[in-house]
């Protein structure tokens, strides 16, 4: 009986793409989840969407659409997704709309260097003809840090001694690059890096998982910490370089790597240092560096890592909607005057857009990367307090 109710009352109306008019229950917003680069799929949807056309225009009028983070990693066609993004942020602009990228949890693992989501497929899109060239010399730049390393400490610490065969199998064609463009002077990383982690449009709050209501912080805060945040570890790596410690493409393991290793040969120095009962000569260390490997051996404790931050949260999927759970998100919501909130980071079983806590959480990863979630794409529309789930077969209302 149950279910016969559920389709008696959800109706699945299959159109052509949609029209961008505003009615009077207010602007349109429309946001989507992962993509995962997924690009024909998004396409598809942005274009079912009505927001653009074949040619990738903008025809979406004065649409805002917020796409809610988890566009790179997995998928072979990061880059496309990328420069789509770019794309439709200036041709929004121009056509009276508005784009809003954010950022997911798999955007800032890039940017720190966490390549285990960049799988080969990825870095080919981002090698050209000087590829190899570039990887052999990137290579012997490695060779000359760990002699110098080893020079420096008499035996260089294991993230100095990665053979031939491991370092080139571990930076297939096409991945440097790749590294280089997300870096803080890349073409993408310096597009990512103004980007934000949460936005609050017409009452609705976007994130990519969301602000637990447990640590009721405001977007502007999440915002605020985050850019510190990487901000920071930016500033380290270029110290790290700069000091000959670490090469521009190192990932976040070799810099957590290079960090213990200055750690504990200081920490040697001063050992026997005080077991002469001598002043301890750290001549060769660079004191900056030891003070803030300190704090960067730390950061699964920083928003951009912890489990419960606002890029990893999963409580408004995983946690019961009964009462007293209502009940603090409520609180949270009604705090900071907000309608609801929007998320994506936790996939569907059924690849369909889900409600929950009375409509005040929607969650709007469908799995669009079906190769790997096998789901679909979909697009979330706002119109006033009007909510409606958006597939390529049809629209369904989320009465």
């Amino acid at each position: 009986m149950h279910r016969l109710f559920r389709f008696a009352v959800i109706a699945v109306v299959a159109l052509a793409p949609l029209t961008h008019d505003l009615d009077a229950q207010g602007r349109r917003i429309v946001a989507i989840g992962d993509v995962h680069g997924a690009h024909e799929q998004f396409v598809a949807i942005l274009m079912h969407t009505g927001l653009i056309d074949a040619t990738q225009r903008w025809t979406g009028g004065a649409t805002t659409l917020v796409q809610t983070g988890d566009y790179t990693d997995r998928g072979a066609k990061v880059r496309d997704v990328l420069d789509l993004l770019i794309a439709i942020e200036e041709r929004a602009r121009a056509g009276g709309g508005r784009a809003i990228t954010l950022l997911g949890n798999h955007e800032m693992l890039n940017l720190l260097g966490e390549m285990r989501d960049v799988t080969p497929e990825i870095c080919v899109a981002f090698a050209d003809s000087q590829s190899e060239a570039r990887r052999e010399a990137s290579w012997k730049q490695y060779q000359a840090l760990a002699l110098s390393r080893a020079k420096a400490r008499q035996a260089a610490a294991a993230v100095y001694q990665q053979t031939r065969d491991a370092w080139m199998a571990s930076h297939p064609l096409g991945c440097l690059e790749y590294r280089e463009a997300l870096g803080s002077r890349g073409q993408y990383g310096k597009w990512l890096r103004t980007k934000s982690i949460a936005t609050t449009v017409d009452g609705t709050l976007f994130m990519h998982a969301g602000i637990n209501p447990d640590r009721p912080d405001s977007a502007n805060s999440v915002n605020t910490v985050a850019k510190q945040e990487l901000a920071r570890y930016d500033a380290y790596l270029k110290r790290l370089v700069d000091g000959k410690l670490a090469l521009p493409f190192f990932s976040l393991a070799e810099v957590l790597a290079v960090s213990n290793a200055e750690l504990a040969a200081a920490s040697e120095v001063m050992q026997a240092a005080k077991i002469n009962g001598e002043a301890p000569d750290l001549h060769g260390f660079d004191l900056l560096v030891l003070r803030e490997a300190v704090e960067i051996l730390k950061m699964s404790e920083w928003s951009l890592l912890g489990g419960e931050g606002p890029l990893w949260f999963r409580g408004y999927a995983t946690w019961p909607d009964d009462v007293p759970t209502r009940a603090k998100v409520f609180n949270f919501l009604d705090k900071f005057e907000l309608a609801r909130v929007v998320v994506g980071h936790t996939p569907s079983r059924d690849g369909r857009i889900v409600t929950r806590f009375d409509r005040r959480v929607v969650l709007i990863d469908t799995g669009m990367l079906s190769t790997v979630y096998k789901g679909r794409p979909s697009a979330l529309e706002i119109r006033g307090s009007v909510l409606s789930a958006l597939y390529e077969d049809g629209v369904v209302p989320l009465p």
